[in-house]
Parts: structure tokens; sequence; C-alpha cells
């Protein structure tokens, strides 16, 4: 069954301390830091080792991708031991009930499903997976056309500001850490020559504070009648919507004095809001209309592949842009569901986390 209403059981989840492979790496770890032959200068020097080390992933239209991890202080018989604790702790069956829909997610009795976000829509689902997954793909891609409908009018200038003049600064204003894989991804793809041309022109803001002098230094030097505001907030509640209150406030006490303009026209031309509720964000007088859907099953910290992430950035860059970012972010996926762990670079990234930060301190 795909999602279904029970949580997943936890009976048969061993924690990795509690397995004799947890202690062999204990003691292997306890070599590495006693034995000069395996510092790091001198394992640098061993090219049998430093060539065993590495994993690549290959995919049509995409570029080689090369992960060279010789310079993590391991030896080929550490991965075996690391792989052995995966083994002893389920790694792959708990991998097939991610990517199967289980409420993975036991602290919170949620599934996981980001990796829907970034599948094509003729995504074919196989074994465990039925039909609702395809419901929740179409609802997902309905959101993404209405996302590359809007960006396209904004971006062409046939969306402009209530002075008729094209938006080409965008403010979002999220809470806590939602906007930093929007911000991570925003700095990343400035940096690429293909994005950046696409952006040429344009300004992205975010505004994650509630002390008034960031907003102060947020909005200085920005023209309102060329600003749109994206209010990233799950549930749109009170303390998450100070912000929002004092962007109105900026945008509608400027723009009101061009003329008879509406404080209602401000809002819907300049506001818009990426939600999974369906009222609160009338607190701040956003329209039903200007609204994109984010999912409760979507956590803040890894939204930037849902609307909270995809609006922005494809006012920015383009949704055509991002839509190669999704691509890119799907031939990942399958890469981390199919591969075999040993050649997984998703896998092998948390292996030597772990390696790292539990046995090496």
């Amino acid at each position: 069954m795909f999602w279904e209403s029970h949580s997943m059981s936890t009976s048969w989840i061993l924690k990795c301390t509690d397995v004799p492979q947890f202690d062999a790496l204990q003691s292997a770890a306890a070599e590495f830091q006693t034995d000069d032959k395996l510092h790091l200068r001198n394992l640098c020097n061993d090219s049998a080792r430093c060539a065993g080390l590495t994993a690549v992933h290959t995919s049509e239209g995409y570029r080689k991708m090369i992960f060279d991890y010789s310079r993590q202080q391991v030896t080929g018989e550490t991965m075996e031991l690391l792989f052995d604790l995966a083994d002893a702790v389920g790694f792959t069956q708990r991998r097939e009930a991610f990517r199967s829909g289980e409420r993975i997610n036991t602290t919170e009795d949620k599934a996981v499903l980001h990796h829907l976000l970034r599948m094509p829509k003729d995504y074919h689902f196989t074994g465990s997976v039925h039909s609702l997954a395809d419901k929740i793909l179409e609802d997902i891609h309905s959101v993404r056309d209405t996302i590359e409908q809007f960006t396209r009018k904004v971006r062409s200038g046939a969306h402009k500001g209530v002075t008729g003049k094209a938006l080409k600064q965008t403010i979002v204003i999220t809470s806590g850490g939602v906007h930093l894989g929007t911000e991570f991804v925003h700095e990343a793809l400035a940096a690429d020559e293909k994005a950046a041309k696409a952006a040429s022109g344009r300004a992205l803001h975010f505004l994650s504070n509630v002390d008034p002098v960031d907003t102060f230094l947020t909005t200085r030097g920005l023209d309102p009648a060329e600003t749109l505001v994206v209010v990233v907030s799950k549930e749109f509640n009170p303390g998450e919507t100070l912000n929002a209150h004092s962007i109105r406030h900026w945008l509608v006490s400027n723009l009101a004095r061009e003329g008879s303009i509406s404080e209602q026209a401000i809002v819907e031309t300049h506001m818009f809001a990426v939600t999974s509720m369906g009222a609160n964000f009338a607190t701040v007088g956003i329209p039903k209309r200007n609204i994109f859907k984010i999912w409760e099953w979507v956590i803040g910290r890894f939204s930037v592949t849902s609307a909270a992430g995809l609006l922005p950035l494809s006012l920015q860059y383009s949704y055509d842009i991002m839509s190669e970012f999704l691509n890119g972010a799907h031939d990942m996926d399958e890469h981390f569901f199919n591969a075999p762990l040993r050649d997984n670079i998703p896998v092998l990234m948390g292996m030597l986390g772990v390696w790292n930060s539990t046995f090496m301190g």
C-alpha cells in the first residue's frame, strides 16, 4: 500500500548502537587515532586506495558526476565496515519504505515524500506504489503548471505592478530557516552563466528576521512599484506574518500616493503566498487566487523543490531553468533509490557523515 493510514511499524528498526558492527567501527576509529600510518597525509600517498575511493554517476543528458572521497580519513576496509553497519540496521529496507511512502518520520508520524516534487508528469510508478501516488503527482504538477504560467507573465511584463512598472524585484518572506534551501540554490545559480543571463535585471531578496531593522535594510533602495512579494508560511500563524504585515504597509504607504490606487489593488497585484492553509492567509489580505499550494508533508528545510522554492526561483531565473533543476534533482533521486550502495553517491556521503561524527568525533 502507498501511504497507509497507520504509522509505520517501528518494531523492526534497530539502533546502530545495538549491533556488533557498531563496536567494530569504534575499534577501527581508535586505530585511526593512534596509528600514524593511517594519518591522512600517508593515506593520500596510496594511489591504489585513492583510485578505489571514488564513485561515478552518469545519466543521459547530464554531465558525468564524479565523487572523490579519497581525502576522507577512511580506507576500503573502513567503508566495508560502514556498509556492514548499514546492512545490520536494514538500510535498504528503510530506503524502500521511504520510496513507497511509509511514515518513516516517526517523530511527526509523516511520510517523507519530497522526491515526488521532482518527478516528471509521466513518471511510471512500480511495485507497491499505486494510483494514489498518481493523484498526488497530478496535484503537484497542477501547482507547477500554475507557477510556470504566472512566472512567465511576470517575467514577460504581462503582469505588471499597479503603476504599470515591470516587477523585477522579489522579496521572499519566511520564518525560521525555511528560506535557506532557496537562498543556497539562488547563490549557486547566480554563478551559472545560463541562469545568470536569465536573471539579468532582476533581484531576489530574503526576509526572515522579524527585527524591523532587517525589514528596513531589505527594502532600502527598492522601488515598491517594481517589487513583488512572496510570503512563504505553511500555517500563517500570527508570529509568522509580522513581516508580511510590515511589507504590506511599506507597499501600500508608498504606492497609494501615486493617485487613486486602492490598498486592495496593491495587495492583489504585488503580494502572493505559498501555504498549506485554506484561510489563515486572509489575515494579510492576500486573495485566494494569489495562493500557491504546499502540502502538509513538505517539511520546511526540504521545501526548495516545492512552491516555496520553485516560485521565487522561477521569478528570478525562469521556470525553464528551474525545470532543469528539478529534472536534475529527480535524476539524483533515482540514483539514490536504485544504485548499488557502494556506487551510490548520497549513500556514500551519508556513510562518511556517520563515520566522521559518530566514530571519529
